[in-house]
């Protein structure tokens, strides 16, 4: 007598009893996942990168154009912890030898696939909470010019959808815990090849991330990233690792089949319409912003002067004119009453990833400011409005290679609270003491040891007293070939030690 052991099935499932049953499991595998200690850590080093960073890369007057891609590399480290847990996840029965029990549950292999799959959705939501927070932050800090991309925001939500996807897509592949570590090593390997060796080229854009070399702040309108096409591609290439990780584990349905053939047509439309490079009205916008930007500025007067900045840039105008109202505060002669065109220039023609020097004016009394602003680029500014003040044009005041010099910087940081940390932050090297480079928007100028011995004289003094003295020595302070030793004299402190020979 043969006895036949029947494996039981189930045959009367209730309508809709499946759908329940995969947004139970979604919800039981979402909550594993967020919990998983890889992408606890994960989340609390991206949170804690982000607010230790925020405000330190734009100097404290973000540009939101470039704030919107700073969101992007701290979700790759989101993204690789939730690679390797969806995978362990995906293969947590396998591993435990108890696959053969879920014959007898409502879900099949492809339903729980699905569930899987919801569970990264969940994590790359909490992704885009934290990128919007991140966005958020910066946009509502005082200061804050420009206007951010939704498609760049986009991306770092996008890169954990995909990387959980990915290794969904693995555990059904290859089923072996080593496969998605070894996928993960793989793409860094490539990520580090790419950014480092085709920063330039189109093949950047197929990594998740594409870096700019640069750290160079343009209006938005000349950015010229193709970022929507760039989400789409990511968003493309997920859909396709999720969809495929469900046909491997047997959701052969139409609309699955339907599903795939969609997002392998939008991964290719997004891949391709991302490398079509610059459109040539794009290109005559740039070369019109860096040849002549008055076309594309606004001009506005204050106390005389004239502020011409790009659109976007114009509620920077005021710090400007604070700063050349205090430069004049202190020069003397004609200097102090002398009016200015401060002119916003860049250098946009190789787009993000040109990093060209601005030549010095020439036009009497015309100044030049970047589109950064803060930390540093302040004391450079006004070292700049001094050199013209000094020596009437940018490109004269560059030139400047005697005690001249030390006028110039007493009028750049003279006004300061705190002008031996201006002075730090406006040289080079980032001494105090010694000859080294200024640096302003355009050429910097050179400052030998004896000329910064004496500027630092007049900085440890009252700054009624040396600005009185600047005032009624002007015409001598400012008269070329003035030697380091004889404006120290005029200006009542110590002859200086130090060499006082310009470089060549």
């Amino acid at each position: 007598m043969t006895t036949v052991v029947e494996r039981p099935v189930v045959s009367d499932v209730r309508p809709g009893s499946s759908g329940a049953a995969v947004a139970a499991l979604a919800l039981f595998e979402t909550r594993r996942l967020l919990t998983r200690l890889p992408v606890v850590i994960a989340f609390l080093v991206y949170l804690g990168w982000t607010v230790w960073q925020g405000g330190k890369a734009w100097d404290g007057y973000p540009a939101l154009q470039d704030v919107d891609r700073a969101t992007q590399s701290a979700p790759m480290l989101v993204g690789l912890a939730v690679v390797l847990s969806v995978n362990r996840a995906a293969l947590r029965s396998r591993r435990h030898g108890t696959e053969h029990h879920f014959a007898v549950l409502v879900l099949p292999p492809w339903r729980r696939t699905v569930a899987h799959a919801l569970s990264v959705v969940a994590a790359a939501l909490l992704t885009a909470v934290c990128v919007a927070g991140q966005f958020g932050r910066e946009a509502l800090r005082p200061g804050a010019i420009g206007h951010g991309s939704v498609a760049e925001l986009l991306v770092g939500p996008l890169i954990v959808l995909l990387s959980g996807l990915v290794g969904l897509l693995m555990a059904g592949l290859v089923r072996s815990a080593i496969a998605a570590p070894l996928t993960v090593v793989f793409f860094l390997f490539l990520f580090l090849f790419f950014t480092g060796g085709m920063s330039d080229g189109w093949v950047r854009w197929l990594m998740p991330v594409v870096v700019e070399p640069t750290a160079s702040t343009l209006p938005s309108d000349l950015i010229g990233r193709p970022a929507a096409w760039h989400a789409l591609y990511l968003a493309g290439l997920a859909l396709c690792a999720g969809l495929v990780a469900v046909l491997v584990a047997g959701g052969r349905k139409p609309l699955v089949m339907a599903g795939v053939a969609g997002a392998v047509a939008m991964t290719l439309v997004g891949g391709v319409a991302q490398t079509g490079g610059d459109s040539p009205e794009l290109v005559k916008a740039r070369e019109r912003a860096t040849v002549n930007p008055d076309q594309v500025q606004s001009c506005v007067r204050r106390d005389g002067s004239t502020y011409c900045a790009f659109p976007e840039w114009g509620p920077r105008v005021a710090d400007w004119a604070g700063v050349v109202d205090r430069v004049r505060s202190l020069a003397g002669g004609s200097a102090h009453e002398q009016k200015v065109v401060v002119r916003q220039r860049i250098e946009a023609r190789y787009g993000l990833s040109g990093d060209a020097a601005l030549m010095p004016l020439e036009r009497p009394h015309e100044v030049t400011v970047g589109t950064r602003w803060g930390g540093n680029r302040v004391p450079e500014f006004s070292a700049a409005v001094a050199g013209v003040l000094v020596a009437g044009t940018e490109k004269a005041s560059t030139s400047i290679c005697d005690g001249r010099v030390v006028t110039v910087m007493w009028l750049a940081l003279g006004w300061e609270s705190d002008p031996v940390a201006a002075l730090r932050r406006v040289r080079l090297d980032d001494s105090v003491t010694g000859s080294a480079f200024v640096l302003q928007p355009t050429d910097g100028l050179y400052m030998t040891a004896a000329q910064t011995e004496v500027l630092r004289e007049l900085l440890d003094r009252p700054r009624g007293e040396v600005t009185a003295r600047v005032k009624s020595h002007w015409a001598e302070l400012t008269e070329p070939k003035v030697t380091a030793a004889r404006a120290a004299r005029l200006l009542g402190v110590k002859a200086p030690q130090g060499d006082d020979k310009c470089l060549d």
